[in-house]
């Protein structure tokens, strides 16, 4: 089934932090992490903590992904730029290295802003979850992407008792993993 469909692609260009990382799913493409201008956000959050360099940036969102994911200089810095052209941060070049700090309409936005950025990390936190299941076998791998292939080849056909049988079996599949074999031996001894 896998090369039926291993020509697609996530659209994106990788600016608002969609770092894309061969050997995931979906053609080989990872997981979005950051929604559209969650990394700007981010950011500018991250400098108004303290003044930095954009490598220091990048070590910093590592560490929040518990070294599952490093977003790329070339999303890190355009999105620098942009908060820099949009006057939220200035830099100061030392020894050649740009050092950022937030401006005072940068510390304005973040105000704006709180329950947004409370949002962003929360997705973080979620996001790191998700990229630390991706540590699967490639054999589960496969399995997952020949359901979401199977789900696809549904698309627009679904009559009312088809969502229903199709929602009980990925519901009872989703259980039975989490279940565990230990339950599901308890529960056959007991029918």
């Amino acid at each position: 089934m896998r090369d039926h469909h291993s020509h697609h692609r996530e659209h994106g260009d990788g600016r608002d932090g969609f770092e894309k990382r061969p050997g995931r799913e979906r053609g080989g493409r990872g997981p979005r992490v950051f929604a559209p201008g969650d990394l700007k956000l981010l950011l500018l959050a991250l400098i108004a903590e303290q003044p930095c360099h954009g490598y220091d940036l990048i070590r910093q969102i590592e560490a929040m992904f518990d070294g599952a994911y490093s977003p790329s200089p070339g999303v890190i810095y355009p999105t620098l730029t942009f908060l820099e052209e949009s006057e939220m941060i200035e830099g100061d070049a030392e020894a050649g290295k740009k050092r950022y700090s937030v401006t005072d309409a940068g510390r304005h936005s973040l105000s704006d802003q709180a329950i947004a950025l409370e949002g962003v990390r929360m997705r973080i936190d979620v996001s790191k979850r998700s990229l630390r299941g991706h540590d699967r076998p490639a054999e589960i791998h496969e399995a997952v992407h020949n359901l979401r292939h199977a789900l696809q080849l549904h698309h627009g056909r679904w009559s009312p008792e088809e969502i229903i049988r199709v929602a009980a079996l990925l519901n009872n599949t989703a259980k039975a993993i989490v279940d565990g074999p230990a339950v599901q031996a308890v529960q056959e001894k007991a029918e």
